[in-house]
């Protein structure tokens, strides 16, 4: 394990340490080291922050786990990444289950799910404000597989991106055994 691996592990302790309060603070956390307001930590921020924990990061250390972190290159890190960077490894039994609730929806099983793919798993036409003749019921499709997509809504969610929102609702489900019968009675497996 490096000197990064070992921070987030450090962090993450931290955070789980207070139970599931310490997951959901940690947007909190973010929000508050976000001195400049911009919506993005920097390597100066980061630091600054770890140190109220009690974390002594050199300057290095804060760049690095800046580097490691920050997904989409920009040299800072967003609150998604922040997040992702410090939620718990699922275990096998969430993610088995994650997989099989992607495999219903993905009828086309080309591994992404399209507007397309939930048309023969799910209707909208029930919903509202397809029933008052604002909406289509391919908008309702498109909002509900929005939840889904990353923040670049391109209207195709892939596995990553259903795992990626599963780890964080995974975060505040205490067992294996609630999760799964979550998982299971919410997408019918």
């Amino acid at each position: 394990m490096d000197a990064v691996d070992a921070t987030v592990e450090r962090l993450r302790a931290q955070c789980l340490s207070r139970g599931v309060s310490g997951i959901r603070s940690l947007a909190r956390f973010f929000r508050r080291l976000d001195q400049d307001g911009s919506r993005v930590l920097d390597a100066r921020e980061l630091r600054r922050g770890l140190a109220e924990l009690g974390m002594l990061l050199d300057e290095a250390e804060a760049e690095g786990v800046c580097k490691r972190w920050d997904r989409d290159g920009s040299g800072t890190l967003d609150l998604e990444e922040f997040l992702r960077a410090l939620r718990p490894p699922m275990s096998q039994a969430r993610e088995a289950v994650i997989v099989a609730a992607f495999a219903k929806l993905d009828r086309s099983g080309d591994g992404v799910v399209t507007v397309d793919d939930l048309r023969g798993v799910y209707s909208g036409r029930a919903h509202p404000k397809v029933q008052s003749g604002e909406w289509r019921e391919d908008d309702v499709l498109r909002c509900f597989l929005d939840t889904f997509d990353s923040s670049e809504k391109d209207g195709q969610v892939t596995l990553a991106e259903f795992q990626d929102y599963y780890s964080g609702l995974s975060a505040s489900v205490d067992t294996d055994e609630e999760f799964v019968a979550m998982m299971t009675s919410a997408w019918q497996l």
